[in-house]
């Protein structure tokens, strides 16, 4: 004999609800038969009981479940059968992520133009600089708001974070470079004067000890963060300089102008060390490849046999982006070695990928593009704002890139 799957409380339950259906369609034969078991005498047919109507209740929930079932089952099966017939994507590696559309945020709060991101070394903070004079803090990873950092008195034009996150460095219309400690609250500790125009770019050393900027006075200064002193000026454009970047192991800085040259400098001398010339407009910003790229800029100007076996040096090759709508690729020579050509308008920002695979560049013709390195081929082309795209920002710690816009809006685009 096979043991009941019932506890004894379900199988009185059962007869109960069985006595029931009985009882109330007729069959007073079988009704009586099943009455005069022992456990079932004191059965009373009352409408009120639980039991009342339990059975027919029972069966068709039986049936609502196995048809859903059935459904579910037919619905994956079809499922299964579509994706045997799709084609096989290939898992990309992480190094192959670039930004796919659409937004993951677009983050409302300046009123005024986008003109800087900077994304923290450590943390999921990003901080953006507009021409409404303040620095907005955002957590990227949730699109919120964190705070506004208020003290220049005209556009802040650009802004960066020191290599250990613990300052933020911004500089203005108003003439002023400010410093901003993040471990007490974002209070602005340090503001350095010298510059006679506007101040269009700034940046920290590797170490954190010295500031570069960059002036529509014509000039490059070098402070000493310590005193904020300035220690140094680099004199040598004719006109506004744009951009200042330093490279990889700060020993090298390239500037970009309104004189439309590219001159990149020796930080501990002070010389030019070339002049770059071949742009035929202000040439909005420039900076050095990382050595990730190298490999792959080889491929693209078919100098791969070449010092194979010499150690890579920070600083060989720099791109630029100019009001010409090219971008220009530069060896340690001086010689431009390829032009990128594909936006219809002003190129604003140039940021390479962390894999050196590739370079993505924003432009007064609102987009984004993604041109692959080794081929010098645009591989994507985003429509990212409703204005012009004013700077772009990669994140080195998550595949994450930021666009800024003339829109008001700062665009958190996920790559994958």
């Amino acid at each position: 004999m096979s043991t009941s799957l019932l506890t004894s409380r379900q199988r009185e339950e059962l007869q109960r609800a069985i006595l029931d259906f009985l009882h109330v369609n007729g069959y007073r034969e079988s009704f009586e038969v099943l009455r005069r078991e022992p456990s079932n005498e004191e059965f009373d047919p009352d409408p009120k009981q639980k039991y009342s109507g339990l059975l027919e209740k029972k069966w068709t929930s039986v049936i609502r479940l196995q048809k859903k079932i059935m459904d579910l089952e037919k619905q994956l099966s079809l499922t299964q059968e579509e994706l045997s017939a799709a084609p096989v994507r290939k898992a990309t590696n992480s190094v192959d992520w670039i930004p796919r559309p659409p937004e993951k945020y677009s983050l409302s709060g300046h009123r005024n133009p986008i003109t800087r991101i900077a994304f923290h070394p450590v943390f999921s903070v990003m901080a953006s600089a507009s021409e409404d004079t303040t620095i907005k803090i955002w957590d990227y990873e949730t699109g919120e708001f964190e705070r506004t950092l208020k003290g220049h008195t005209k556009a802040v034009t650009d802004i960066t974070f020191d290599s250990k996150g613990n300052y933020l460095v911004s500089c203005s219309a108003d003439l002023t470079i400010k410093v901003w400690d993040l471990a007490n609250d974002y209070k602005c500790i340090k503001t350095l004067f010298g510059h006679d125009h506007s101040i269009s770019s700034v940046v920290f050393f590797p170490t954190g000890d010295r500031i570069i900027s960059a002036s529509r006075d014509k000039t490059i200064r070098i402070w000493d963060f310590a005193s904020g002193y300035c220690v140094k000026t680099l004199i040598g454009h004719a006109e506004w300089v744009r951009t200042v970047v330093l490279s990889e192991d700060g020993k090298l800085l390239v500037s970009a102008s309104n004189d439309q040259s590219v001159k990149i400098w020796d930080v501990a001398s002070g010389e030019c060390k070339l002049d770059l010339r071949g742009h035929d407009h202000v040439v909005e910003c420039a900076t050095f490849a990382p050595i990730t790229a190298y490999p792959f800029i080889k491929e693209l100007i078919g100098a791969n046999g070449l010092a194979s076996k010499e150690q890579p040096i920070p600083g060989q090759y720099v791109i630029s982006g100019s009001r010409d709508k090219t971008i220009k690729l530069w060896d340690a020579t001086g010689q431009c070695v390829r032009t990128f050509i594909g936006h219809d308008n002003w190129i604003r920002g140039l940021v390479f990928h962390p894999s050196g695979k590739f370079l993505i560049s924003v432009s007064d013709d609102k987009t984004m593009k993604i041109w692959e390195v080794k081929t010098g081929r645009c591989v994507k082309t985003l429509e990212a704002h409703s204005h012009f795209v004013t700077c772009a920002a990669f994140n080195a710690l998550s595949p994450v890139v930021a666009t800024g816009s003339v829109d008001q809006t700062i665009k958190i685009w996920e790559c994958r």
